[in-house]
């Protein structure tokens, strides 16, 4: 069927706005008679599911091999809010229905409330540490990074939050929708920044004198998380 312009009309069969950077529409989509769940492992997902575990592993293996005390639940706490950040992501890129997307924004906001949550107490953790030892705060590049990735967390959270659930604090329904695709976007730059701070925290007296987690393994790590994630983007999604 040609549209008013000549051109034929590509056909609705509901993945028209599920177009990802790398694939044909669809290839990471979820459908119609499949569960949330299975949003975890569709496409490319499996890929960042590797990444994002040994991430995970490599960071919780270093602490647990050495004497357990307060400083220790920071890193493993930190660790277990980005997994749990990821996993916010990887479940809510294939929805493309309005029931799924629903059923998918209100899961991501309780995976992503139950990581501001995990990561706060890993921030309040290190500065009681901090007071505790007289040490310097947020002076070294992962201080510095991890502070900046804690508020923008947080800021994420307040905007995810109040334009789904209250969009009247931007003026209505349409004026919150329009926000969507920079709410997108800058999710995808807050989980870059938190490798990088993951990467940074590599180069601290304390991990290379105690913990040993080596930047190597982190960077490997997180560009396979990345090689997961960044394909299932959808285009349409972002305004592109």
């Amino acid at each position: 069927m040609a549209s008013a312009t000549g051109m034929p009309e590509r056909p609705n069969d509901g993945q028209g706005e599920d177009e990802p950077l790398l694939g044909r529409a669809g290839d990471a989509s979820q459908q119609e008679d499949q569960g949330l769940q299975f949003n975890f492992v569709i496409g490319t997902a499996v890929i960042a599911q590797i990444g994002i575990w040994i991430l995970a592993a490599t960071i919780w293996a270093s602490v647990f091999v050495q004497p357990l005390i307060l400083f220790s639940a920071h890193p493993l706490l930190n660790s277990a809010g980005i997994l749990l950040t990821t996993q916010a992501i990887l479940l809510l890129q294939p929805t493309h229905t309005p029931k799924q997307k629903k059923q998918g924004t209100n899961v991501h906001a309780v995976l992503n409330l139950t990581s501001i949550l995990t990561l706060l107490a890993g921030l309040v953790i290190i500065e009681y540490n901090k007071i505790a030892h007289s040490g310097a705060h947020f002076q070294s590049p992962h201080a510095i990074l991890g502070l900046t990735t804690y508020i923008l967390f947080f800021l994420q959270a307040i905007v995810g939050i109040a334009q789904y659930y209250t969009p009247g604090v931007f003026g209505g329904v349409d004026n919150a929708k329009s926000v969507y695709k920079y709410h997108r976007m800058s999710g995808y730059v807050i989980l870059i920044m938190s490798f990088v701070t993951v990467a940074a925290a590599t180069q601290t007296s304390f991990n290379k004198a105690t913990l040993h987690i080596q930047l190597w393994a982190v960077v490997v790590a997180s560009v396979i998380t990345l090689a997961g994630v960044l394909p299932r983007i959808k285009k349409q999604k972002l305004g592109m």
